[in-house]
């Protein structure tokens, strides 16, 4: 029989694994399947409606894969051997943890930005395009989102890179 502190390890690192999963899976998908195919067919309002309208589903599950991701790699973290303090960095585990977790920060400024900023934005602009107003504006914020977007699918992958390392110290 398995002891219960197994067990409760065991599923925080299956939801830590699915939320990672869900998370840089949904910007993966977006960033490499949906937005080029989307982009070259249609138009750019068209375009922008989509793209907000897919953003929004989305952000609900990324925020969410967020929380749990930061409740789980506590738990995680505190239970590993290899932590020995919160400002301890005298092993490679503690500092690619270290980086993972300013990476992690970054992501997570970039997504707030996104969600908070930068969609409201089109939204807008796409109000003053329906109007007949605007146009280049929409399609810079458009450019910009597509680049934030695709630089967190990046970072995304050095955190998994990073994890990677830390494990295997």
């Amino acid at each position: 029989m398995t002891s219960p502190s197994l067990w409760a390890l065991s599923l925080v690192y299956w939801l830590h694994m699915l939320a990672t999963i869900v998370w840089i899976g949904s910007l993966a998908g977006l960033t490499i399947l949906f937005i080029p195919a989307v982009r070259e067919t249609l138009d750019p309002k068209t375009y922008a409606k989509i793209l907000a309208s897919i953003q929004r589903r989305l952000d609900p599950l990324g925020w969410i894969s967020l929380l749990v991701l930061v409740g789980t790699g506590m738990f995680q973290m505190s239970a590993s051997p290899n932590y020995q303090g919160l400002l301890a960095f005298n092993n490679n585990w503690a500092v690619a943890i270290l980086l993972k977790h300013i990476v992690f920060a970054v992501m997570i400024g970039i997504s707030a930005y996104l969600t908070w900023g930068l969609l409201p934005k089109l939204g807008r602009a796409a109000l003053r395009h329906a109007q007949g107003q605007g146009a280049s504006e929409g399609e810079r914020l458009l450019q910009q989102d597509t680049f934030l977007l695709r630089l967190n699918l990046i970072l995304g992958v050095v955190v998994l890179a990073l994890t990677a390392l830390a494990r295997a110290s």
